[in-house]
């Protein structure tokens, strides 16, 4: 097993044929400590590259960055209506969330309008991301259940689907699921990329995620952002999740998260959404822009710090830059200012007048 990845690995990065640029520096003192290499793209909605950096067309798993794609069914089949889910339980839907209060039960309230408990959920137990919830949650002698689960959201929606088309819930998260099948050929055509059988792999939730080029993400993001070449009922669809999200910031992430403070601080001109292993996507509707993009160690650090930049960029005069949405120092255990975490040059070039584009 491991003999076949390391060739496949070598293929990759023969085919290639380069290696991805710096994107983020992480000093100490005078010199660059360490760094993070990626790739970006931006598009628009008719295919119009914006950006292009380092290597685009390599297959990536998106993970939770493309929630808001596998949402879609959920609206678009009236099962939503059906159910009389809100704005916050259609954001929760889209959410990696910290696992507080509120996302549990709002959860839970999305189950219990499908006539289900967490029971059903088949992403698993998680202590809550968000660290004030955990020690709450440990100070009163309780364990996690699914409901604190960053992705219960997500599969609470799955289940509403599967309910509203009167599909069995047992095995909703299994590939050769219908509700997971809707979800593929949704994907396949926001992003216009195939999501091959060989390409799959089991996300941290138990659902399917299929790796494809950051060109095809930053399209399908595109197509949110700018509605272009959708359907009457597609578009609105995106439109409601994009209000969603945007207008209940909270519900999508939580407490101190990123992508929450960009959405509170841009409403709903920027719709964006990390996923585990450095990636993140968004959408700019005043814009009409797609973007993806993908920190090759897998760093959060790393992605949080780039996707800053480009919306710094994107949005250039209305933000006092990226440190408006993610802190450049580094401090030690005495709070001292040791180092900071900074663009690369390459970066900074290539997002020189992006907010103009």
């Amino acid at each position: 097993m491991r003999d076949g990845l390391v060739k496949q690995f070598n293929l990759i990065r023969s085919c290639s044929g380069m290696s991805n640029p710096v994107l983020i520096n992480l000093t100490r003192g005078n010199l660059v400590e360490s760094f993070h290499r990626g790739s970006i793209c931006m598009v628009r909605g008719d295919g119009e590259p914006v950006l292009t950096l380092g290597d685009v067309e390599r297959p990536v798993y998106p993970r939770s960055a493309i929630k808001a794609l596998q949402a879609l069914p959920l609206v678009e089949s009236g099962a939503a209506d059906a159910a009389g889910l809100n704005d916050k339980e259609l954001a929760l839907a889209c959410a990696s969330h910290s696992g507080e209060q509120v996302h549990v039960e709002t959860a839970r309230s999305m189950l219990a309008k499908s006539g289900l408990s967490e029971d059903a959920l088949a992403c698993g137990s998680q202590w809550p991301i968000g660290e004030e919830a955990a020690r709450a949650l440990a100070a009163n002698g309780q364990e996690p259940n699914p409901l604190h689960n960053n992705c219960s959201g997500k599969h609470s929606g799955m289940l509403t689907l599967a309910t509203h088309l009167k599909f069995s819930t047992q095995g909703y998260e299994r590939p050769d699921h219908p509700v997971q099948q809707r979800i593929r050929q949704t994907i396949e055509e926001m992003t216009g990329e195939a999501a091959a059988p060989r390409m799959c792999a089991i996300d941290g939730c138990s659902v399917p995620t299929w790796a494809m080029p950051l060109r095809g993400l930053a399209q399908a993001f595109a197509r949110l952002a700018s509605l272009s070449g959708l359907s009457t009922e597609r578009a609105v669809a995106c439109k409601r999740l994009i209000h969603a999200c945007t207008s209940e910031p909270h519900m999508v992430e939580g407490t101190g998260r990123f992508s929450t403070g960009v959405m509170r601080a841009l409403g709903a001109a920027a719709f964006v959404k990390g996923g585990a292993q450095g990636m993140y996507c968004a959408a700019f509707p005043e814009h009409g822009i797609g973007m993806a993009l993908k920190i090759d160690d897998g760093a959060g650090r790393g992605a949080q710090a780039a996707a800053a930049h480009v919306i710094a960029a994107v949005f250039a005069g209305k933000t006092g830059g990226a440190g408006d949405f993610f802190d450049p120092r580094l401090t030690n255990r005495r709070d001292l200012r040791v180092g900071e975490v900074l663009p690369s040059d390459e970066l900074t070039d290539a997002l020189a007048g992006l907010g103009r584009a």
